[in-house]
Formats: structure tokens, sequence, C-alpha cells
């Protein structure tokens, strides 16, 4: 004896949960890509600042025994890029500043957020790397 349910005027809320469902799975799998993109650039622009850091005050504390000090910077700092990844077409400047090195290294490099061209976004690096601390007090 079963009752036959009577629907008042619900026939629009039917089936409702798997389409939320669906939306729900494709804003996830858009955020998962997104970060699966960016995060590894973000990761070696990190990288490789800590690099200019390291070559900057190794540039300091060491005596320049292979050339002019810069040089040794700028070939260390393009052996760091080639390393991290970085755009070949790098704006990459070394000048000796008060008696010590500064490098400032400038590029832009397109993350493809979206899949199929949708949006790409465009990670700007400009960092500047200078020597601070007891290395630079006399």
């Amino acid at each position: 004896m079963k009752k036959k349910m009577e629907l008042c005027g619900r026939e629009s809320e039917r089936g409702s949960a798997g389409v939320k469902l669906l939306i729900v799975a494709a804003v996830l799998i858009l955020i998962a890509n997104a970060g699966y993109q960016f995060i590894p650039v973000a990761y070696n622009a990190e990288a490789f600042k800590q690099e200019m850091s390291t070559s900057v005050v190794q540039a300091i504390a060491l005596p320049a025994s292979h050339g002019k000090t810069t040089e040794v910077v700028k070939r260390k700092i393009i052996a760091s890029a080639e390393n991290h990844n970085i755009p070949v077409d790098f704006q990459l400047d070394v000048r000796e500043q008060n008696k010590t090195i500064v490098a400032r290294v400038t590029f832009v490099q397109e993350v493809p957020v979206l899949p199929f061209g949708i949006y790409t976004y465009n990670y700007e690096f400009d960092h500047t790397a200078a020597p601070n601390g007891f290395l630079t007090s006399e």
C-alpha cells in the first residue's frame, strides 16, 4: 500500500545537487590548475632572489681572484638564472656603489593561469640585491 507522493510545485528542484557538484568540481579544478602553473614560477623567483643575495654577499666577503668583482657577480647571476628557469630576456644591472656591489634584475614571465589561453598572468619580478649588516659597516 504505497502512497504516491505528490510534488507540490517542486519539479524544478529535482537534480540540482548533481549540477552544483559539477560546478564546484570545475571551480576546484581551475583553482588547482592555477596553483599548479603559478607556484613553480613563484618558487623559482624566490630561490633566484636568494641566489642573487648570496652572489652579492660573496663578492663583498671574498677577494676577487677571477677578474673584476662586478663581472664575477654577473656570471654567477646569469648561471643562477639558467638553473631557476628565468626568462632569457631579463635585465641585469650590476654596479659598484659605496664600496659595495648592488645587483638588480627585472623580468616579466607569463603564467597561463586558466587553461586554453583564457587568462595569462604576467608575473613581474623586480629585485635589488645589496649586502646589509656587518659587511657594509666599516
